[in-house]
């Protein structure tokens, strides 16, 4: 397979559609990776944001996240310094210290973008958060211990879910401590 020739279908600003003998994907244009934040304050409650998605036609809840090197005159950004932009955008907290938890991919037969994951360390509310002009971000604070429930409440109205939350959810679905 590592000898096929890949061949760029269609480019857009932020997406590449490719073909690779027979597997079709998509891939970030120009390099760009994201930044997904796991921000879990001092009384164990972890910040989500749920903001609308446009492939899904719906809000989705979600870690917050965002791209590495998405401001203008930032090339050369590293995903921590993003990780602090990011989540102060999206949910009015500054970190004082952000550990790199190393890179995944979310779906590796259809997507080839892959993410940093970063845990906040040292949470603290700076602002209101929600977003940037045109978001429309809404933050969620869930105790951790309520998160199964919760997740429960926001499939019924609809929301999708992303996969991410699945890590916190992990001990309760294979029955850890």
């Amino acid at each position: 397979m590592s000898d096929e020739t890949e061949q760029t279908v269609w480019q857009g600003r932020f997406i590449t559609a490719k073909v690779r003998g027979k597997w079709e994907y998509v891939s970030r244009s120009r390099g760009i990776k994201a930044a997904v934040i796991l921000a879990i304050d001092e009384d164990d409650h972890v910040l989500l944001v749920e903001q609308f998605r446009v492939p899904l036609g719906r809000p989705c809840l979600e870690l917050p996240a965002g791209l590495v090197g998405d401001d203008e005159g930032a090339p050369g950004e590293d995903a921590s310094t993003a990780a602090v932009r990011e989540l102060e955008e999206e949910t009015g907290y500054t970190a004082a210290r952000m550990e790199v938890l190393g890179e995944f991919y979310s779906s590796p037969g259809m997507v080839s973008e892959s993410f940093t994951l970063l845990r906040a360390h040292d949470l603290r509310r700076v602002g209101p958060g929600g977003g940037t002009e045109g978001e429309d971000i809404t933050v969620h604070r869930v105790a951790l211990d309520g998160l199964a429930d919760f997740i429960k409440s926001a499939r019924a109205r609809g929301l999708g879910i992303d996969v991410r939350l699945l890590m916190l959810l992990g001990p309760g679905i294979i029955g850890g401590d």
